[in-house]
């Protein structure tokens, strides 16, 4: 009886969720309309041209040999030190170059086109997907920071990160894996060519519009969320709850509560905010950024789930990362200052 009552109860949830999220549109009107144009000119000026010509970019490099390609030459890398076929170093290359979420789109081709199996797919997951430097350096260093040397610093860690999961990630899921793909087979020839290069290229495009306008509805939707939770308090709320449990200053809790939910409007706020010490920020920033937001996980989810991959490692691989980013961060700044120290002496 009781488990029936549990299970209606858990269906209704969401519909619940919805409903509040619809009445609180409903309600804070005016709010939300800013909030969404706001989400809205985020994606228009910086992610829509950041990113459209990279999935475009990426899923013409499908159709051609490059992907196997990469498979032979780094083989004998990818396999020893993250235990994944070397067609995964296109993931990771064009995941830190382009950044979120084309290192997920990535692994999901190449788990569909059966170039790496399910645990390989998952254990790429867990570190290909990550911030672009133009996002790091250009977005966050010098248009928050106005400093391209934090920019840098922070790009250095998040790259550092990434591979340090990636390796632990290594020995994901063994006990179940069944085979090894062998990568030492002939090239299969490109299907791309002069003669339907106009055809691939129309589907190229219309797939990467597809994956764009996906990444611009969840910036507004979650863009209105953060909106709704500053307009009830709720953060607030949350913050000052988490000061009297822990001693955390609110200010701190709502920044990394604020990053948690979406990066952007996170590291904003962090850079912005007079509470905290220009290195605090830069660890704080780290942080977020390594794990990435919830906004991003669920795009991700959106991605993977077509594939029939796990989002769990995904989700446990950013949390790793985002500790490790501290880590890396603060010895980065600590060999900053002591270099410093160092050269005022002399």
């Amino acid at each position: 009886m009781f488990k029936c009552v549990f299970i209606k109860i858990r269906a209704l949830i969401l519909p619940f969720f919805i409903c509040l999220f619809i009445f609180l549109l409903l309600l804070f009107s005016k709010n939300n309309i800013n909030a969404a144009k706001s989400g809205l000119s985020l994606w228009a000026n910086s992610i829509l041209p950041s990113l459209l010509p990279f999935f475009i970019a990426t899923e013409l490099l499908g159709y051609t040999n490059v992907v196997h390609l990469c498979g032979k030459l780094l083989s004998k890398i990818m396999r020893p030190i993250f235990n994944v076929p070397g067609e995964g170093a296109f993931a990771l290359l064009m995941g830190i170059i382009s950044g979120y979420p084309v290192g997920a789109k990535i692994v999901a081709n190449l788990k569909e086109k059966k170039l790496c199996n399910e645990i390989e797919a998952e254990r790429l997951l867990a570190f290909t997907n990550n911030s672009g430097p133009l996002f790091i350096i250009g977005t966050v260093g010098i248009g928050m920071f106005y400093s391209f040397s934090i920019g840098l610093i922070l790009f250095v860690t998040h790259l550092l990160s990434c591979l340090t999961v990636g390796f632990i990630f290594r020995w994901w899921g063994k006990s179940k894996e069944k085979y090894h793909r062998n990568t030492d087979c002939a090239l299969p020839s490109s299907s791309l060519s002069f003669n339907n290069l106009g055809e691939l290229l129309s589907k190229s495009i219309l797939t990467s519009i597809n994956t764009i306008l996906m990444i611009g509805g969840f910036v507004v939707i979650f863009s209105i969320i953060i909106s709704m939770l500053n307009t009830t308090n709720i953060l607030q709320a949350i913050s000052s709850q988490l000061f009297n449990l822990l001693g955390t200053p609110e200010v701190f809790t709502l920044s990394i509560i604020t990053g948690f939910i979406e990066v952007t409007n996170g590291i904003s706020y962090i850079s912005s905010t007079l509470a905290f010490s220009i290195n605090l920020k830069i660890i704080i920033c780290s942080f977020v950024l390594g794990f990435g937001g919830f906004s991003v996980l669920l795009q991700v989810l959106s991605i993977t789930s077509k594939a029939n991959i796990s989002i769990k490692p995904y989700f446990v691989g950013k949390l790793l990362q985002a500790f490790f980013a501290v880590f890396y961060t603060y010895l980065l700044i600590w060999i900053k200052l002591s270099i410093r120290k160092k050269l005022k002496i002399i």
